[in-house]
């Protein structure tokens, strides 16, 4: 079992993240890494690893470890015991021209699929270390509380999106520094990203993403290029969810975003 104790959910409701030790089982989580080396292997030629986005809608094998109690119970200490699993996403910077991820918040992406999509949840763990050096995440403790961030447009090859927050203080910022296995857990609003990695080590980190299943999945709008599912407890806003046990590869066809 995984919860929080009252002083780490304190930390985290003023921080809008917190850093943790392992989560998940170490044969589960050496499980989970043998499983991202296969599926990273198999990418087609010239494709992105930083693009390794909604695996599991392609490998239902990943809600063994979506799904995992362990993880829930650390997620239901953030959101309560009502789960819906959002989205995942493995974040591969490879050595040497690992793509950066500009200042943003992840919330901002996802308001036109869920709402409130400020009640979202992300669980970062990380398959590699993760170090300043190779481009580890960067948080602005505190971000998540305001709710004046503006957003510009960004030219560029080197990041993962084209668009970042205008004005970010990163004197304020902190390195989420990582070893294999260990997590953290941040907040939908809260303002981070990374550099670009230039090391000569490669870093990894699969994002498990989850919301409340009092937020809204906008399906009437969003459905034919995105799902949800239900991963503990009941539904409370009248989702509708896909089926953990099949594959949707329809949805990956049809996924700009």
């Amino acid at each position: 079992m995984v919860k929080l104790s009252e002083r780490d959910t304190e930390r985290y409701r003023a921080d809008g993240f917190l850093a943790l030790d392992q989560v998940l089982r170490p044969e589960r989580f050496d499980a989970l890494v043998a499983h991202f080396e296969r599926e990273l292997a198999a990418l087609p030629p010239g494709a992105r690893p930083e693009q390794m986005d909604v695996p599991h809608f392609t490998d239902p094998a990943l809600f063994e470890w979506l799904l995992d109690p362990d993880v829930l119970d650390l997620v239901e200490s953030v959101i309560g015991p009502d789960i819906a699993l959002f989205s995942s996403h493995f974040i591969c910077k490879p050595a040497g021209d690992g793509k950066s991820v500009p200042w943003h918040q992840d919330a901002y992406f996802w308001r036109d699929a869920i709402e409130p999509a400020a009640a979202a949840v992300t669980v970062w763990l990380a398959i590699d270390p993760s170090s300043r050096e190779n481009g580890c995440m960067r948080v602005i403790p505190g971000s998540h509380l305001r709710n004046d961030t503006k957003y510009a447009d960004l030219q560029g090859e080197d990041s993962l999106f084209d668009k970042q927050i205008a004005a970010v203080d990163e004197s304020a910022s902190v390195d989420v520094e990582l070893r294999p296995g260990q997590c953290s857990v941040h907040a939908a609003t809260l303002v981070h990203g990374s550099t670009a990695n230039r090391s000569t080590n490669r870093r990894c980190g699969y994002t498990m993403r989850y919301m409340p299943t009092t937020v809204r999945f906008k399906h009437e709008s969003v459905g034919h290029k995105h799902q949800v599912y239900l991963a503990r407890g009941v539904d409370r806003a009248g989702n509708v969810y896909a089926d953990p046990s099949r594959a949707y590869p329809e949805l990956v066809e049809h996924r700009s975003w």
